[in-house]
């Protein structure tokens, strides 16, 4: 019913942390078209209460106790394109978190992928994919009673299972027997992290699920602009799949358009937002230093700044020429491009990488090779040089740098 809002659109991912409020404005004033907020677990939301901030023109739902701002959300720019998504293990928690948001945004998605201790202990996250009896459960509470309703659309984002029958299994039950518009496939194994490429050898399986049963499907796992976002679905001939950024969009919010900007730019319009919107400067820092290259000469300097005013000024102080390059993190490494050597390369950042991790393969070398735990994997990464260990999945960049952050990818 509501497959449309999804289809074919490109999407900042949710992250705790990074997709505050500036980073979701940044991110649509470039042409992202759907914006996930950050993950917010059942029980907090629910003792939020709704204020309607006529100062900020926001909606702010406040945590009374802390008297904390846990989602702010701008209407004129996000009410009908933000997407909230909501961590749980309980249908009835997960109903009543859900109707307290449901009139400020667009639709109610359901976190299936992020694998952090904080959340898996209790039953959420990426636990939900080890049991699909309740995972369909929330998703049909959220759908009769929240949903359907008031006429929003629900869906749910995923990673992959240790096989492609695994995979393949769990997303045929979630899309047959739920009523959700959306599936988002985080093409990552639950004991993969994000600088390990992603696996997408098996996309148009998945893909043929969710046409089979009117759902339409969004891939996250290094897209990394809307170029790269275009070949996909040209590789796929395609044009109804959307896609999803995460870490290349916390460094760089602007990459939802063809050429996006220079770091010095995006750090100047991400804080005039967050000087706007009076974020927390501490939050500020924390996404400010994803977007300002690690060897850039103050760096250090941004490290001990405590107000956007102090922040404003250094970004002010960036060298012009090298401010104009365009920085984009990528498996967790930053990388930096000048305009011209961005559109020189089409935005084909990792063209080899790109067109590896699209090969199609031998189905018997993959079903039931996931990694069941660390030692097998230390040994596939040793030894096994099989056709499917030298593709996408064994192959990483690693970076010793303490500044690089890991993208907090639900």
């Amino acid at each position: 019913m509501f497959r449309q809002l999804y289809a074919g659109k490109l999407c900042l991912a949710p992250m705790v942390r990074s997709g505050e409020l500036p980073t979701r404005l940044l991110a649509l004033k470039y042409g992202c078209d759907l914006v996930w907020s950050p993950e917010i677990v059942d029980k907090k939301m629910i003792q939020c209460r709704r204020v309607e901030n006529s100062e900020l023109e926001t909606v702010d739902f406040i945590e009374p106790k802390a008297d904390r701002v846990v989602l702010r959300t701008y209407p004129k720019m996000e009410r009908d394109r933000l997407i909230f998504q909501i961590g749980t293990a309980s249908p009835e928690l997960a109903v009543e978190a859900a109707k307290l948001v449901i009139n400020d945004v667009a639709g109610i998605d359901l976190n299936c992928g992020c694998p952090k201790p904080f959340l898996t202990h209790l039953g959420m996250g990426q636990r939900l994919l080890s049991n699909p009896e309740l995972l369909t459960a929330i998703l049909n509470a959220l759908y009769d009673k929240v949903g359907k309703p008031n006429n929003k659309p629900i869906s749910c984002k995923i990673r992959l299972m240790d096989s492609v029958t695994e995979s393949l299994q769990l997303i045929e039950t979630i899309c047959r027997d739920t009523k959700i518009s959306n599936l988002t496939i985080h093409c990552r194994e639950r004991t993969m992290r994000n600088r390990e490429l992603p696996i997408k050898s098996y996309l148009k399986e998945i893909i043929a699920i969710g046409d089979k049963y009117g759902i339409n499907i969004i891939i996250n796992g290094a897209v990394l602009n809307r170029n790269q976002f275009e070949q996909l679905q040209k590789y796929l001939d395609n044009y109804t799949i959307g896609a999803m950024i995460g870490e290349a969009a916390e460094s760089n919010p602007t990459v939802f358009s063809k050429l996006p900007k220079g770091f010095k730019q995006v750090t100047k319009e991400f804080l005039e937002y967050c000087v706007k919107f009076d974020n927390q400067p501490l939050n500020s820092k924390y996404i400010l230093l994803n977007q300002i290259p690690p060897k850039v000469p103050s760096h250090k300097s941004f490290l001990s700044s405590k107000s956007h005013e102090e922040m404003l000024t250094l970004v002010e102080g960036l060298d012009d020429q090298e401010g104009s390059k365009i920085l984009i993190k990528t498996l967790q490494k930053p990388k930096l491009f000048t305009p011209q050597e961005f559109e020189a390369k089409e935005s084909f950042l990792n063209i080899d990488e790109f067109e590896n991790i699209h090969k199609d393969i031998d189905r018997s070398q993959i079903q039931g090779k996931g990694k069941k735990n660390n030692n097998n994997k230390k040994q596939q990464n040793k030894g096994n040089e099989n056709e499917f260990n030298v593709d996408s999945r064994k192959r990483s960049i690693e970076t010793n740098d303490p500044t690089v952050k890991k993208v907090r990818a639900q």
